[in-house]
């Protein structure tokens, strides 16, 4: 089988090894940087240094293919329209010429819910987006729906905040620890490990897949829960909550993934591993 990876990062590399070395498939990565050629050669049989607005070379790396991932992300605030909303449009335009594609996965973030003051949501949920980065990645999952059809198959992943091996909750929450933050910290939390995105978007892939699923795990910790064990566990000074200011945090909604566990996905990691 051939697939392509648009965006071949953190979770990128991660299925992109599975596919090639576990299930024998032929995989084509794409990356921005040519500085990052050698070391997705790890991963992919084909790499090809692409711009997501570029519908000649998007074709080009479709050619042939079957399944396409589009799993990119932004470096900053500022690159996000181009980095997502301008790839999935460049990437739709270009799917009518490439009748081989049967299904496009597509990994998104939970973040389209916006703040619902902790209550949970669900893939029927209306999107609220809470600012204009959420508003972009609400605009890219109808840009990349509205590619669906017959022939083509396309899934949307809403992923939790992402950890795993070397992107370590202790590594992403050390700064912080110590720290006096806004708000009293109990606002939700929705996470997904490495191993759980990558089975999920082989489930996906397997099942052919069509829609909205919610990727997170079933823990649901508030962000006062979870700094509390990951400085606990890692021997850190505790973070300490002023609730006198408000909280900064755009996304507050309990995610429920029901939806994915009907269609056959079993977690690797059902509670958070901090």
């Amino acid at each position: 089988m051939k697939v392509a990876i648009i965006g071949c990062g953190y979770v990128g590399k991660a299925i992109a090894d599975y596919w090639r070395h576990e299930l024998g498939f032929f995989v084509t990565a794409t990356t921005t940087q040519p500085e990052n050629v050698s070391t997705l050669e790890d991963y992919a049989q084909r790499v090809v240094v692409v711009k997501g607005n570029d519908p000649v070379g998007l074709q080009s790396v479709l050619q042939d293919q079957e399944i396409v991932l589009l799993s990119v992300g932004a470096k900053n605030a500022e690159v996000y329209e181009e980095t997502y909303l301008h790839t999935a449009q460049t990437l739709v335009s270009v799917l009518n010429q490439s009748p081989t594609v049967r299904q496009l996965i597509y990994t998104g973030s939970y973040a389209v819910y916006g703040d619902r003051d902790g209550a949970w949501v669900d893939e029927s949920s209306a999107v609220a987006p809470a600012n204009a980065n959420g508003q972009t990645l609400a605009q890219t999952e109808q840009v990349l729906l509205s590619a669906s059809n017959d022939n083509l198959k396309v899934c949307i992943l809403r992923l939790g905040g992402i950890y795993g091996p070397g992107r370590e909750l202790e590594k992403i929450f050390r700064r912080v620890a110590g720290t006096t933050r806004p708000g009293n910290g109990y606002d939700a939390t929705n996470w997904v490990h490495l191993d759980d995105i990558v089975g999920a978007i082989e489930l996906a892939r397997s099942n052919r897949l069509q829609g909205i699923y919610n990727l997170v795990d079933d823990a649901h910790l508030t962000t006062r829960e979870l700094l509390d064990r990951v400085c606990e566990r890692h021997h850190l000074p505790q973070v300490i909550w002023d609730c006198s200011l408000k909280s900064v945090r755009p996304y507050n909604a309990r995610v429920k993934n029901q939806k994915i566990k009907d269609a056959g996905y079993q977690l690797n990691h059902p509670q958070i591993s901090v």
